[in-house]
């Protein structure tokens, strides 16, 4: 993960966005550790299983460009 902000910075990208399921705890919980925060939730979004699941929406924004 850091070497993915770290190479989104330096090429100029001052947004990164992730979309996880609401019970990847696992995922969710990496991605707060790397600065992501919930945006919210995006209904029915990714289908899984022939079943439409939610999805949390995140984001990281760089420090760099403020």
């Amino acid at each position: 993960m850091n070497e993915l902000i770290n190479l989104s910075e330096k090429e100029g990208f001052w947004t990164l966005q992730a979309g996880i399921f609401p019970e990847n705890s696992s995922s969710l919980n990496l991605h707060h550790k790397f600065g992501f925060r919930e945006v919210g939730t995006r209904e029915k979004l990714g289908k899984m299983n022939d079943i439409w699941r939610d999805v949390i929406f995140l984001e990281r924004r760089s420090k760099l460009f403020n």
